[in-house]
């Protein structure tokens, strides 16, 4: 059974770290492209951040260039997102997806169309 299934969530203070981990089941994941996306309350799923298939490209949305750090260790099967300075408007669902890096090139997007998607895992930012 194909799964992915995201971990690490929880309340943490402004300023504050956590890091959040996909781990994958019933596929091999360094076939594939991994993204990290995220909702808040009331707001559209929006992509945080991506890293191709070997590790050796990322990409971050804006918002948490310079405070979130992804990372892959193929071996375990699972990818990180090391996220620090983290600040209220942070708070959301936090969910990771795999593209099957096939056709798709060299380097990783934040697709909506991933083939495959963890449920979920929430972060809540707060004092």
């Amino acid at each position: 059974q194909v799964q992915l299934v995201e971990s690490g969530g929880g309340l943490v203070q402004p300023g504050g770290s956590l890091r959040l981990s996909c781990a994958a089941s019933g596929f091999t994941l360094d076939r594939y492209h991994i993204g990290w996306f995220r909702q808040a309350p009331g707001k559209e799923r929006e992509g945080v951040s991506c890293i191709n298939s070997s590790g050796t490209a990322t990409t971050y949305t804006d918002s948490v260039k310079g405070r979130f750090t992804i990372s892959r260790d193929n071996a375990k099967n699972t990818v990180y997102l090391q996220m620090n300075n983290l600040k209220p408007e942070d708070t959301a669902v936090y969910y990771c997806a795999a593209d099957r890096a096939a056709g798709r090139g060299y380097f990783c997007s934040l697709r909506s169309d991933m083939n495959y998607w963890g449920k979920g895992n929430l972060v809540t930012v707060s004092s």
